[in-house]
């Protein structure tokens, strides 16, 4: 339900855009599962006379920004890479619906990477925009990033139940993490290498926005038990920055899994990685990965494991493995490949299983 529709200033739209607005709709608590919380999004039309029955819709996925409402997308503007991105998919004919996720620009604390709130607020967006801008019309490609990889999986997921209306063409998907207590236990176990070289891995970022998001919907959370002296105040700080200044200061002061964190840390925190998971892998609409080949935000080890996860699973995958590449260099390389897969569901042809690509 939409409750507030106000212009996007141009310099937070997209560049050759047609109307840009910023919306602020109700959307099911994702942490609780009842009950209505505010969320904001961005809703952003391409030039021109519509077509007829109106623009199909890309309901964007965001990767990691922060948690903080200084970091809230409909905020900010684009970055170059994400504006080069979806100008692509506007230039294909889409509009861009892009919710900024619970907690993101509004009162609540924003439960990072909970994956029932990312796909409430990304679904209820697209319910919103459908039900209160013109010329858009129900037929949705989900798209996401990094944890928008996430969302966008796990917005597939929800939707045949919580939002049957909506007609969801498929899934596009780049560095997309999924986690199991044993690929916790592996990822946060420190290496030979790592002990040696206390070198910087961009994970320790995503377990302090993982631990501040847990804390702000449970208060008997303490993140002493989890990280070191050392770390806590990189734990702080990610309550106020965003992604990029929060790299530098863990960067700055040598941070890595070997020196953050406590032994009790998987134990502690399993309820936030409880909410990490996929209510199902069996998706009904065929499902694009893109993976990085040296990506090391969500190394391929764990988007790997995702693949074989949603093949056994039984749902229609395409891979494509970008050599060289890493987490960010991925998004926009994979966009010719996105446009054949997204030009074939549209069309409503058949899309072939490549599960057979991942390595054994």
């Amino acid at each position: 339900m939409l409750t507030i529709s106000e212009p996007l200033p141009k310099a937070f739209s997209l560049p050759n855009a047609g109307r840009s607005l910023r919306i602020t709709y109700l959307s099911t608590n994702g942490v609780t599962g009842n009950g209505v919380v505010s969320v904001t999004a961005e809703v952003i039309l391409p030039t021109g006379k519509a077509p007829i029955g109106g623009w199909p819709i890309v309901a964007w996925a965001h990767g990691t920004v922060g948690v903080s409402d200084s970091c809230t997308p409909s905020n900010n503007p684009w970055t170059e890479r994400n504006s080069h991105y979806l100008s692509e998919w506007m230039r294909r004919g889409f509009a861009i619906v892009a919710t900024d996720y619970q907690g993101l620009g509004t009162s609540l604390p924003h439960p990072y990477l909970n994956t029932r709130a990312e796909a409430y607020s990304l679904l209820d967006a697209v319910r919103a925009a459908l039900s209160s801008v013109p010329n858009l019309k129900n037929k949705i490609m989900i798209v996401g990033q990094s944890q928008g990889g996430g969302a966008a999986v796990a917005s597939a997921a929800f939707a045949p139940e919580y939002a049957p209306e909506l007609d969801i063409q498929g899934v596009v998907a780049t560095g997309t993490p999924y986690m199991t207590p044993e690929l916790l236990k592996q990822m946060t176990t420190p290496s030979a290498n790592e002990q040696k070289n206390a070198s910087y891995n961009p994970m320790v970022v995503y377990s302090l926005y993982l631990a501040q998001g847990f804390a702000g919907y449970n208060p008997d959370f303490k993140p002493e038990t989890i990280f070191t002296y050392r770390a806590m105040p990189a734990y702080r700080a990610a309550a106020k920055l965003c992604v990029a200044p929060l790299s530098t200061k863990v960067k700055k002061e040598g941070l890595n899994f070997s020196n953050s964190l406590k032994p009790d840390f998987a134990k502690t925190i399993e309820p936030a990685l409880a909410a990490m998971r996929y209510p199902t892998l069996k998706l009904k609409y065929p499902l694009f990965i893109g993976i990085g080949e040296l990506d090391q935000d969500v190394p391929p080890a764990l988007q790997f494991a995702l693949v074989k996860a949603v093949c056994t699973a039984g749902t229609t995958v395409q891979v494509h493995i970008y050599k060289g590449l890493d987490h960010s260099q991925t998004v926009n390389s994979s966009l010719l490949d996105s446009a054949i897969f997204t030009t074939a569901v549209m069309q409503g042809q058949t899309i072939s299983s490549q599960c057979d690509l991942i390595p054994k």
